[in-house]
């Protein structure tokens, strides 16, 4: 199959996930694992997550905070761009919005402040479950890391807080890396300290970015937003 191909998903019996804690993920919630999401690790030798907005609902409240920072600075930031812009490191953004509105800011501060409003609103942010299903069964199978263009501190903060920190060699943030996504460096970064070939891995997204970014890395992607909810 290519690489970046998306995988075409075909329903399959509700079953319940033991989790090594010895907790089970409801699988009655959602239809859970479908055609060969089940056996990843059969095909593959490690998997890499995309964090917000894939395998954490965050960008309804990433935006809230965008929004309430980049306004004390007046600089607008439209809900398109936005979502098209998902996975690139927030100085980055801030950098680019600035110069295209004429507005001069300290990046580094703005991207700071808006950082600390989304961890005030953190509370708000649940898991996607069809993606966190796929991560509960295959964490006993091979390993897994997470790749993305949050600050690593944010993500492992993030993590901790849905209780699923621990199913991860390896998280990989923006600050971790000279090139973000789309260049190939987080997913490259992620393998590697997994001990697995790139090559190997099958990489989570919900963005074109991130996908790019995968794929530059020599990976198979999925986009979740295929995935049934």
């Amino acid at each position: 199959m290519a690489s970046g191909a998306i995988l075409k998903l075909s329903a399959m019996p509700q079953v319940n996930i033991s989790l090594n804690s010895g907790d089970t993920l409801a699988c009655e919630l959602v239809p859970l694992l479908f055609g060969a999401m089940e056996n990843l690790h059969h095909l593959y030798d490690g998997l890499i997550f995309d964090m917000d907005g894939t395998l954490a609902d965050t960008m309804p409240t990433h935006f809230e905070a965008w929004t309430q920072s980049m306004a004390k600075h007046g600089i607008d930031f439209p809900e398109d761009r936005f979502y098209a812009l998902g996975g690139v490191p927030a100085v980055t953004i801030i950098d680019m919005l600035a110069l295209e509105q004429g507005v001069r800011v300290d990046a580094a501060l703005v991207a700071e402040a808006k950082e600390e409003l989304f961890m005030e609103l953190l509370v708000n942010v649940q898991p996607i479950l069809p993606v966190k299903a796929i991560a509960a069964f295959h964490r006993a199978h091979i390993p897994m890391a997470v790749a993305t263009g949050s600050m690593t501190w944010m993500a492992e903060k993030l993590l901790q807080t849905l209780e699923i920190r621990d199913w991860f060699g390896a998280v990989v943030g923006a600050d971790q890396v000279v090139n973000p996504k789309p260049a190939a460096d987080t997913y490259l970064r992620a393998a590697e300290l997994i001990g697995v070939n790139p090559q190997r891995c099958h990489a989570f997204e919900d963005t074109e970015l991130g996908m790019q970014a995968a794929r530059n890395a020599g990976m198979m992607v999925v986009n979740i937003h295929t995935l049934p909810a």
